[in-house]
């Protein structure tokens, strides 16, 4: 089975945030598989999609049980984006709308690095721009045009290849314009149109309206009859993708039952619904390797599950280095994110000052919105010693906040996944989390769960809410012993691998859905 992953992100190459974590680790986890499952003709037994409360169904036999690495990737060449120097380019002509001649010419640049297949789409006047999907202004208006040109441009790609692809795997809006292609454009193209596909819906939030004017970019005259109708003013090209889709997924069973209620499901929830057996969640997987306290080179001393002396010099060093006193015992909340309304970074603006009275420091590291933690900043300004607002991105910074930190803070509206939460834990570091999507798949209330809990959550998105999960936490810390020290164990006792049992998910998806597109 071949598998072909179309996305607007994938870490190296081009990141903003979880996306491009987890098109990378998913290619590279799902290929490693390959290198130790045989093909096979038994039955195999699929993943019990949630959401819905639909059963476990069983797929026939006969389809290969790996996919063949490399996986192939799909992603724009933006601006800045450096490839190796065996990289191959080949001109290829795409159909495009908006073109004189209805034709484009764009450059396919492939290689295989991290055990996949590298394409990237190089046609500058898309793609060479000062942001992935907008700038200072807002998103640039031809988005449509622009990630429509990546999904026809893969088609062709896919066209010329030897072996025929069996799953596109499209990873949310920005990949939707393959899908509705394969039924419309290349409907009479066996190679694509028997293709299944599988659709990863990374945050509900983005969804992809197009205008009628827009859509033109994208689509033809007919294809658009097709799509809208004479009297519709656009599109949502997500929730179109997701009709047409043999499977639809996000990206934790927590989420996926979320979004099929009117306060998450942001206008998706009865599209969703109507899905039953072919919705539900996979939880995302963590880059275990990359994320390890033992060999993290950004941290002033190393650690590990029985040795955490290395984590008390990692709190030291962060302390020093953000301008907080190392000697004092009072405990340090982490927070690290993009300044936006979801993370819930006002919440903790609206909770600090009590925080304070209760004895915590806080250390913020973001950027985005700073209207959002306004009142973080005032507080910085005053209380040097216990506040500190770091207004940037600084990986390294952030790995040392994860180590050095004593609690993390995720106090999310939702949280399709989320990641924060995962990599504290394995740190050491109990996170404190809104019961929301991934966080509530992830995060065991230790006061709820003695024996089994790994951090605090708290049930409203509330600084009074906040603050009552902060104040136990706090405590817990304050008690330390065994208690505490058996705290942090659990947490990093958890094998958040991809190899764990996410990838195995989706490669049994993705039998799923060739299954299913060969019932049609």
């Amino acid at each position: 089975m071949r598998v072909v992953c179309i996305s607007a992100e994938c870490e190296p190459w081009a990141k903003t945030g979880g996306l491009g974590d987890v098109v990378d680790a998913l290619a590279r986890a799902v290929g490693a598989i390959c290198d130790e499952k045989p093909p096979s003709d038994h039955v195999v037994q699929s993943q019990v999609w949630a959401g819905t409360g639909a059963v476990t169904g069983q797929i026939p036999g006969g389809v290969s049980a790996c996919v063949e690495p490399p996986v192939d990737v799909f992603l724009p060449m933006y601006r800045g984006v450096t490839v190796p120097e065996n990289a191959t380019r080949t001109p290829l002509a795409v159909p495009d709308p908006r073109a004189p001649e209805g034709v484009t010419e764009v450059q396919l640049v492939e290689f295989e690095d991290r055990g996949y297949r590298v394409r990237l789409i190089d046609h500058p006047p898309a793609f060479d721009r000062a942001g992935y999907y907008g700038d200072d202004d807002g998103d640039y208006p031809d988005n449509g045009w622009r990630f429509g040109l990546l999904c026809r441009a893969a088609l062709e790609a896919l066209l010329d290849d030897e072996r025929p692809v069996d799953v596109l795997h499209l990873h949310d809006w920005q990949a939707m314009p393959a899908v509705l292609l394969r039924d419309l454009a290349y409907a009479g193209y066996p190679r694509i149109s028997a293709a299944a596909v599988m659709v990863t819906i990374h945050n509900m939030a983005y969804q992809g309206w197009l205008s009628r004017k827009q859509l033109a970019g994208l689509f033809g005259p007919d294809e658009i009859a097709q799509l809208v109708g004479p009297h519709a003013d656009g599109l949502l090209l997500l929730r179109e993708g997701v009709k047409r889709a043999e499977l639809v997924n996000t990206v934790s069973p927590g989420y996926a039952a979320e979004v099929l209620r009117e306060d998450f499901g942001m206008g998706m929830e009865k599209v969703l619904s109507g899905l039953g057996h072919r919705f539900g969640g996979i939880l995302n997987g963590l880059d275990t390797a990359m994320w390890d306290p033992a060999t993290d080179q950004a941290l002033a001393a190393t650690y590990s599950r029985g040795d955490l002396a290395g984590k008390a010099a990692c709190r030291r060093a962060l302390l020093t280095e953000i301008g907080f006193d190392p000697d004092d015992g009072r405990p340090v909340l982490g927070m690290i994110g993009r300044l936006d309304p979801q993370k819930g970074f006002d919440l903790l603006s609206g909770a600090a000052r009590d925080l304070l009275v209760e004895g915590a420091r806080i250390v913020v590291l973001g950027t985005g919105d700073l209207k959002l933690v306004a009142g973080l900043r005032a507080l910085a300004a005053k209380r040097k010693d216990s506040v500190a607002v770091l207004e940037t991105f600084d990986r390294a910074l952030a790995r040392r906040i994860y180590a050095g930190a004593d609690l993390y803070l995720m106090p999310s509206r939702f949280e399709p996944c989320g990641q924060g939460q995962m990599i504290a834990l394995r740190y050491g570091t109990p996170a404190i989390v809104h019961r929301t999507g991934g966080l509530a798949d992830t995060v065991v209330d230790v006061d709820a769960a003695p024996e089994d809990g790994t951090g605090f959550v708290f049930d409203e998105p509330t600084p009074v809410a906040l603050l009552d999960a902060c104040a136990r936490a706090m405590s817990h810390f304050h008690a330390g012993g065994d208690a505490w020290t058996d705290l942090q164990d659990r947490g990093m006792a958890i094998d958040w691998s991809w190899e764990a049992g996410p990838a195995e998910q989706y490669e049994a998806s993705y039998r799923r859905a060739v299954s299913l597109r060969r019932e049609q």
